[in-house]
């Protein structure tokens, strides 16, 4: 950086410059233990899912259940297995997940932001599809406080006028 910008335009393709050697030199290596499986944590509002990944049949268990037993809706069983149908590899990966907190919603969406992170680690090629989708977004979205003076977060209590 020996050289002054001195216009908008310089700033813009300077930054845009640098931006692509950033983006060259980010070589992800994959990232496994002994038994080789990535492990992830996925979040969902006050779900937190802790998630294992390794090559197999596809078999999933959530809290030593299989999926369709513990997430019997299929809603949710579809939003588990996303991960792995935007990345095209169905069936090709066995997951172990425990799952704390929150509800069966919140413990869906968490296993699924796991098992995103989780095979993004195992295979860093698969990062841009999930990302593109939006998988590997922590959403943070989460349950407004309850405020003083008020019936609930936002509802006032019932005014009267008389």
């Amino acid at each position: 950086m020996t050289e002054e910008i001195k216009s908008l335009d310089a700033l813009k393709d300077a930054v845009a410059g640098g931006a692509v050697e950033a983006e060259a030199a980010v070589k992800r290596e994959p990232v496994r233990d002994a038994l080789n499986r990535s492990y992830a944590t996925g979040k969902r509002k006050d779900a937190v899912a802790r998630v294992w990944v390794k090559p197999g049949s596809g078999k999933v268990l959530v809290n030593g259940k299989d999926v369709s037993e513990y997430f019997a809706r299929p809603v949710l069983q579809m939003v588990i297995g996303q991960p792995f149908r935007v990345a095209n590899v169905s069936g090709q990966f066995d997951v172990m997940a425990t799952v704390k907190g929150g509800g069966l919603s919140g413990q869906a969406g968490a296993v699924k932001h796991g098992i995103s992170k989780a095979l993004t680690l195992w295979d860093p090629e698969l990062r841009p599809a999930l990302k593109a989708a939006g998988f590997l977004t922590r959403d943070a979205r989460v349950v407004e406080r309850k405020k003083y003076g008020r019936a609930k977060a936002r509802r006032s209590f019932q005014f009267s006028k008389r």
